[in-house]
């Protein structure tokens, strides 16, 4: 098996990047998932509650992200690696409470105009650690402002199934994944233990239940009822639709498109 696709979405609920290498550092994919936007009360917003954020796209630069809106006439954003201000607030994502720095007012200013609402962006710094569920891991693990975990990986096997099956095209962008497989047997990540990558090593804890933002047509903001509708055929299990596999970091290192991925265990799947 060989790795066809990387992804990295820095500001949580907004575009996707297509790399071709990254760093794997304890809490995922280098950059992925450190920004954050939030509320007046200083909860995070996502694609669930604002599908509108689909339509945010981020380009990565050497030292700065670009963001742009795909349909308003506005100037891109520039957001800096390093926050401008030292406002550090307590954010809540989930069931978890975790300290980050505000950004900027231009980036405030920014995204209160194109979502039409006043929320702020924040970066989670190197220093904030968030613990992931315990059911899951152990407290050496940790994860950035993802919704849990700090990889998901999803074979290319099992986005072609799903197509075979619903009547519209179903890209595996709307899925969200970090890593992307070239495999010939569909859902073949539910059975994924511990797994190399060049030199990174990984484990697979946990399969992906999956939510309305699968819905949302990414290039137009539009929601629908596929995949979801289809999924639930096939892919229900204790209430929740599960596609791909929450994956943590067991060793740190780089990895590639091109990469082979070799299984060293496996575990039980849950369908």
């Amino acid at each position: 098996m060989q790795i066809s696709a990387l992804y990295i979405y820095p500001i949580k609920s907004l575009g996707g990047i297509a790399i071709s290498e990254t760093q794997v550092e304890e809490r995922g994919f280098q950059h992925d998932r450190r920004w954050v936007l939030v509320d007046a009360n200083n909860r995070f917003l996502s694609q669930r509650e604002h599908a509108q954020m689909a339509l945010i796209t981020v380009e990565l630069h050497e030292k700065v992200l670009q963001v742009h809106h795909q349909k308003l006439r506005v100037a891109p954003l520039t957001v800096p690696f390093l926050p401008q201000t030292t406002d550090f607030q307590n954010i809540s994502i989930w069931d978890d409470v975790v300290p980050c720095v505000r950004v900027s007012d231009e980036a405030d200013a920014w995204f209160s105009e194109v979502l039409g609402q006043g929320v702020r962006l924040f970066l989670q710094p190197d220093e904030s650690i968030r613990i992931i569920d315990q059911k899951y891991a152990t407290e050496l693990d940790h994860t950035s402002m993802s919704d849990g975990f700090p990889i998901l990986i999803i074979g290319e096997a099992s986005i072609d199934f799903l197509n075979e099956k619903t009547l519209e095209s179903i890209e595996i962008q709307r899925f969200r994944p970090n890593i992307v497989f070239k495999n010939n047997i569909p859902h073949e990540e539910d059975s994924f233990g511990r797994i190399q990558i060049g030199n990174v090593e990984l484990e697979g804890v946990k399969p992906c239940a999956r939510c309305i933002m699968t819905t949302i047509n990414p290039k137009t903001a539009e929601k629908g009822s596929e995949p979801l509708k289809t999924l639930v055929s096939y892919r229900k299990w204790n209430n929740k639709i599960l596609f791909g596999e929450n994956l943590l970091v067991k060793k740190p290192g780089k990895i590639s498109v091109g990469d082979t991925l070799e299984i060293i265990s496996k575990k039980e799947a849950k369908l």
